[in-house]
């Protein structure tokens, strides 16, 4: 299954650097779109898919990020400058939101990141003194790295990818390193991990912290990609759109972003040939998907092979048991 995953990843890259030349405008757009997303949601994979905590509030995280740049994109200052400072905000306030999971778990957990989400949504729509409100911060321009301006949807595009491509090798380090191993620990059973020696207090906060902060770089290069925000793209069914492409493409799983996000963001697309019914269609088809896949589309190559194994395991006892009545 390695081999099979490096194979898809080799297929995707190539896709990925060859074929945004040969589209038009929207498609590049789109391609950038489902990336940001991508991060989005690999920030999320690690605290719910691999950390095991319940957040329904990543939305508000990312619309923290991308308020934060146009805020301060028009205030004057860099993007170069907006983005870290969106991802240090969203750090610590990801670490103000791991509280709650140190008392409360699993359903209770999701309503409070569920209020919190509201609240942030609340003040990024009623405070139009800093956020424009329901009229939004409009005009927030592309950056420029080393001269070259990222103006363009195919240069932006590029630059979008090539950020995907580090925070996915940051995160893939992450997940073969001690903490990697933590988190699933944590995951899989606090109680054994925390005798094991486990900080669970502290890996519990640092799963929302780390979560947070990519979800906060995705939304300050949402803000310029789209270069108008306002409040509506981060509410709390945003943030229940999020938590449904990392159970799609499966949580836990590191390329589980990849294709959920492709399924929140691209397949919509592909649908609207059905006009008033591409909506139904496609929760539709999401609901069917979650009966028969309730661990997301990645874990099709897993239950291949565990039927696979228990088929050769039920043969080897029927021969072995074939075998002792012989005799």
């Amino acid at each position: 299954m390695k081999k099979l995953t490096l194979i898809l990843i080799a297929a995707c890259a190539v896709f990925m650097l060859a074929a945004p030349p040969f589209l038009k405008n929207y498609g590049v757009y789109l391609l950038s779109y489902w990336l940001v997303f991508v991060i989005a949601t690999m920030g999320l994979n690690l605290t719910v898919g691999y950390a095991g905590q319940k957040s329904l509030g990543h939305a508000a995280f990312f619309g923290i990020g991308a308020y934060t740049v146009a805020i301060l994109m028009k205030a004057g200052f860099s993007f170069w400058l907006g983005l870290p400072v969106a991802a240090l905000i969203c750090f610590f306030v990801g670490i103000a939101l791991g509280f709650p999971a140190l008392r409360v778990q699993t359903i209770y957990l999701a309503f409070a990141t569920l209020g919190f989400n509201t609240a942030v949504w609340l003040v990024m729509r009623n405070e139009e003194w800093l956020t424009g409100g329901t009229f939004g911060i409009n005009n927030i321009a592309r950056p420029s790295l080393f001269g070259l301006s990222l103006e363009g949807n195919l240069a932006y595009y590029y630059f979008v990818l090539a950020v995907t491509l580090l925070l996915g090798a940051l995160q893939w380090g992450l997940l073969r390193s001690p903490w990697g191993k933590a988190f699933t620990a944590l995951r899989d059973n606090p109680i054994r991990a925390e005798s094991l020696g486990i900080n669970t207090r502290a890996y519990t906060l640092l799963s929302f912290a780390i979560g947070a902060v990519y979800a906060g770089i995705a939304g300050a290069l949402f803000a310029s990609l789209v270069q108008f925000i306002e409040p509506a793209p981060f509410t709390v069914g945003a943030s229940i759109m999020m938590y449904l492409m990392v159970v799609v493409g499966g949580p836990g799983y590191f390329l589980g972003p990849l294709l959920g996000s492709a399924v929140g963001v691209v397949l919509p697309e592909w649908l609207r040939f059905a006009q008033a019914w591409y909506l139904f269609v496609f929760g539709a088809a999401v609901v069917v998907l979650m009966i028969w896949l309730p661990d997301g589309l990645l874990s099709i190559p897993d239950r291949v092979k565990a039927k696979r194994q228990a088929r050769e395991a039920s043969a080897a006892r029927a021969a072995a048991a074939q075998q002792q009545g012989a005799q």
